[in-house]
């Protein structure tokens, strides 16, 4: 069994290493493209024209399925990227749903890149499922270049995560791959205050009903 794992750069390796513990005999094949992170401030067009060639490759390589570890083109892309190619494809978006379920404060937090804040998507979850909540959305456009730099900048992220905190954010979901190796820092920062979402443990559940392994 072939599982293809895409993203923009370093963030989605996060996914494919939870993908192979969770499925330790699938043959896991991580792409990402590093002549053109990050994605999310570039238009969406360009992007488009970036990611049909890896995906088509995956495909070629004999990909079963195809799990988009980029919350910027699950939001904008996943529909022209499904009637496109015939595998399925896994998205990856925002945990807006969960978090405006959990939230007591009625105030959330979501980090994510400019285009996926941006997105039709991202509008209708927040429009569907947080109607009633207040969503913060701090700026978190240089992070992702920040950890493929590998340059953490603690207190940078701990200034922006201590705004939310301190507007009574009590969940912080991480809308990005990139971000969720710095969750660990995130949680650090936000311990008592906020609970920290991110989606690697639904994306593998749903990969297993795609893939037939659980109903």
């Amino acid at each position: 069994m072939k599982i293809g794992v895409f993203d923009s750069g370093v963030g989605g390796l996060s996914v494919a290493n939870a993908i192979k513990k969770a499925l330790p005999d699938a043959d896991v094949m991580y792409r990402e493209d590093r002549e053109h992170v990050p994605y999310g401030t570039r238009p969406i067009a360009e992007i488009y024209g970036f990611v049909v060639p890896i995906f088509q490759q995956l495909v070629d390589d004999g990909c079963q399925v195809i799990v988009v570890a980029c919350n910027t083109v699950s939001t904008n892309l996943i529909e022209q990227l499904r009637a496109k190619f015939d595998v399925p494809l896994v998205a990856m978006e925002p945990m807006v749903k969960p978090a405006a379920a959990r939230t007591k404060t009625g105030i959330i937090c979501v980090c994510a890149t400019p285009a996926t804040l941006a997105s039709e998507r991202y509008k209708f979850l927040k429009d569907s499922y947080a109607a009633g909540v207040k969503v913060l959305e701090p700026d978190c456009s240089d992070w992702a270049s920040m950890i493929e730099a590998k340059q953490i900048d603690v207190n940078k992220i701990a200034s922006r995560i201590n705004e939310v905190l301190e507007q009574n954010a009590d969940v912080i979901v991480l809308g990005c791959t990139h971000y969720h190796w710095i969750e660990q820092e995130i949680k650090t920062i936000a311990a008592g205050r906020a609970e920290v979402l991110q989606p690697e443990v639904p994306v593998i559940a749903q990969l297993k009903r795609v893939l037939k392994l659980q109903p």
